[in-house]
């Protein structure tokens, strides 16, 4: 049997996963930020990382948000064979954003347009959403994002010629962690999208956001770029809250793909110290398996 994917079912898992990503910190997050605490020699960065690991205590036992950037929000739906998505899956997704964002009183930061009417929306829509096809056989997983301004600002796409090669990889974020990486509130994840075409590499380097900081590649050949990647960003010193220390970033999570002979497309999204993001499981990983309609997990 094959499963389908509802577009309420979609709805009901963004609307719940809303109010705890603005609130809880991801859990690898904050072990990421504590870890970094214990490491670090910076009586600044000490002090900005002891803030922002008390931030996220208080957030989450007084249910406030973890930053008045209560973000825009990005859904994106990942489905394997076997699984069937009407083409009206995200029809009700902005009313569900409008509800929870109203419901939980968050900061509503989204204009009408960004040139033509930047009026605010007043709830927060629309949410940009988009479907990515896998290879797992059954399966359907929903990524939410809720992405502040001044990490997305901080953010670009670079068109490589070939010849950059790794060094001009390391080169150009190093420069973009150099020029904009404070104003991105480090300590960062940083998604890296190398390949595909000019329209998707960045689609790449937001994918690359939601692998958690203490789960490397799998491929041990992008693992290696990922270790040289941090490395380059940690050796600028910029450090915590753009003020010096050992950490800039927690990590550099990497997605790669094939491209065109003569680019190198490369793709840099930062990712700020509040890191709110949730993958929810909609279907399972058995041929025949069915999806329930139910709470987001």
């Amino acid at each position: 049997m094959e499963t389908i994917i509802s577009k309420s079912q979609v709805a009901r898992a963004v609307y719940t996963a809303i109010p705890k990503l603005a609130c809880d910190l991801p859990a690898d997050i904050k072990a990421g930020l504590i870890a970094a605490l214990e490491r670090e020699d910076n009586p600044r960065g000490r002090a900005v990382l002891e803030q922002l690991v008390e931030n996220a205590r208080i957030a989450h036992e007084d249910h406030v948000p973890i930053c008045q950037d209560t973000g825009i929000v990005w859904v994106s739906l990942e489905v394997g064979p076997g699984v069937l998505v009407p083409a009206d899956v995200f029809a009700d997704v902005d009313d569900a954003v409008a509800r929870a964002y109203n419901e939980a009183r968050l900061r509503k930061s989204v204009v009408h347009d960004a040139i033509l009417d930047r009026v605010n929306s007043g709830d927060n829509t629309p949410a940009f959403c988009d479907i990515h096809p896998v290879d797992e056989l059954g399966v359907a997983r929903l990524h939410v994002m809720l992405k502040g301004g001044g990490s997305d600002n901080a953010s670009r796409v670079a068109m490589l010629v070939p010849g950059a090669g790794m060094q001009g990889i390391v080169d150009e974020l190093v420069r973009c962690v150099c020029e904009k990486g404070a104003n991105a509130c480090p300590p960062l994840v940083v998604g890296v999208g190398i390949g595909s075409t000019f329209d998707k590499v960045a689609g790449l380097a937001k994918r690359a956001l939601m692998r958690p900081v203490d789960e490397p590649a799998a491929d041990p050949r992008v693992r290696a770029v990922e270790e040289e990647l941090l490395e380059a960003v940690n050796a600028t010193g910029v450090g915590p809250g753009g003020l010096g220390g050992r950490t800039t970033a927690l990590a550099v999570r990497v997605a790669t793909a094939p491209c065109h002979i003569a680019a190198l497309p490369l793709a840099i999204n930062m990712g700020c110290s509040a890191m709110r993001r949730m993958t929810i499981p909609l279907a399972g990983y058995a041929e025949g398996h069915r999806a329930i309609e139910g709470d987001a997990r």
